[in-house]
């Protein structure tokens, strides 16, 4: 990691930059691929199976009989651990549903917001080598309880056709059953553009690699809605004295896993904390079976040092961190003061892992200091919100005169005569 001792705050901004993502040079192959798939469909699917996943299918879709196949390849072990993940899941997202309220704003107007979930949503779910199946419980439960009446889910396919047993039997778990064998960009572009067997979405969710995020961004110019912009996994980490090396280590470690390009930050407050984390996880890569992976990592990430956690909060509110690990004595003297970050944990007891997974908070979060204007994925990623209005007649003639004077002073006269001509009868009539 690459220490700085004290900055003075005029060096922030520059430590806290991420890499440079190269996005514009990818576009050009991305468009590609899109017009391929516009005007080639399923065909295309196929075709960019074998060039990219190595894979010869005869349909871009997953069969009953697979899934079926899959289901006993996964331990039951590991499906009750799934169960419980669903289950907290679930639980967190269903109380973050909003009661219709009716609220009068003036005696005979009465306006209220409803709760519509999006009609079809496209889930994307990398595979490869870390298949993602937790990403599809993190998707997949919120569309569900939202109400969205249409999930595609797209996953790309091993060079033998097949899709992970795991996120099998999570779809069938979730009762997701319209399985796409498709990956990288031309899979947001089935889900965005549609093709002859592949419905296009309203919304497209899910992280992947940079040819799927310049995807992603690529299709909000063209009317198609997307979770957020995603760049690779990050987290800062905050130590104080009391914060236990190894602790820290493992935590920033369990992030460097995801990519070379993923980047972990620790800010210490003492020099001899820092020295003790870089220790521990030198001792700890080593050990790793994505040696190689965090490695890299770790050689673009930062060890900062500074003087107090209140200078701490602020450098990490400026970073906006996907990530933010509290690892201090007082955790709750802090969270008042965190004000740009993705997820928060807090404690030396709440290690980063258990919001990827389990505890409940979803792991789909804003990365790229994104964590500045976005939020998370949660139950509102997967509605719309309409507003209502209701008036009476008495509700009409006391805000009546009102409209009229604002839309007049605008020189919208159609504006007000739609409210004159309403008032004048109501009057004639009475």
């Amino acid at each position: 990691m690459k220490t700085f001792l004290y900055p003075e705050k005029a060096q922030w901004v520059a430590l806290t930059q991420r890499p440079v993502q190269q996005l514009a040079q990818l576009r050009e192959g991305v468009q590609q691929t899109f017009d391929l798939v516009r005007h080639r469909g399923d065909a295309a699917l196929l075709e960019l199976a074998a060039k990219f996943d190595k894979a010869t299918l005869t349909s871009v879709w997953v069969t009953a009989s697979e899934i079926e196949a899959a289901l006993p390849n996964v331990s039951d072990e590991l499906k009750d651990a799934i169960e419980l993940a669903s289950s907290n899941i679930s639980r967190f997202h269903e109380a973050q549903r909003e009661p219709v309220q009716q609220i009068e704003t003036m005696p005979g107007v009465t306006c209220w917001r409803k709760s519509v979930g999006i009609n079809k949503v496209g889930l994307y779910i990398p595979g490869g080598s870390a298949p993602l199946f937790s990403t599809l419980l993190m998707l997949g439960i919120p569309a569900q309880l939202a109400g969205c009446q249409e999930i595609i889910l797209a996953t790309p396919p091993s060079a033998d056709g097949s899709i992970n047993a795991t996120i099998l039997y999570t779809a069938h778990r979730l009762g997701i059953t319209r399985i796409l064998k498709s990956g990288g960009a031309q899979a947001i572009a089935a889900l965005a553009f549609g093709t002859e067997t592949v419905p296009a979405v309203d919304k497209i969710f899910g992280p992947g690699n940079q040819y799927v995020t310049a995807a992603k961004q690529m299709v909000t110019q063209l009317g198609v809605a997307i979770d957020m912009p995603a760049g690779p996994s990050e987290v800062l980490v905050i130590a104080d004295e009391s914060a236990d090396p190894d602790f820290v280590a493992a935590d920033l470690l369990s992030q460097a896993e995801h990519g070379p390009d993923s980047q972990v930050v620790l800010v210490a407050i003492s020099e001899t904390q820092l020295i003790n984390v870089q220790a521990a996880v030198q001792k700890q890569v080593a050990e790793l079976p994505r040696q190689a992976v965090a490695q890299q990592a770790l050689d673009n990430s930062l060890g900062v040092v500074l003087a107090s956690l209140e200078e701490a909060i602020q450098f990490s509110n400026l970073y906006a961190p996907e990530h933010l690990i509290l690892a201090v004595d007082a955790p709750e003297a802090l969270t008042e003061k965190v004000t740009q970050a993705g997820s928060v944990f807090m404690g030396h007891f709440s290690p980063e892992s258990v919001g990827d997974y389990a505890s409940g908070t979803n792991h789909t979060l804003p990365t790229n200091g994104y964590a500045r204007n976005y939020s998370g994925v949660s139950l509102d990623s997967f509605v719309k919100k309409i507003t209502f209005q209701q008036l009476t007649q008495e509700g009409l003639h006391r805000i009546g005169p009102a409209v009229e004077t604002m839309a007049a002073a605008e020189g919208l006269h159609a504006h007000k005569h739609a409210v004159t001509i309403r008032l004048q009868k109501n009057t004639k009539g009475n």
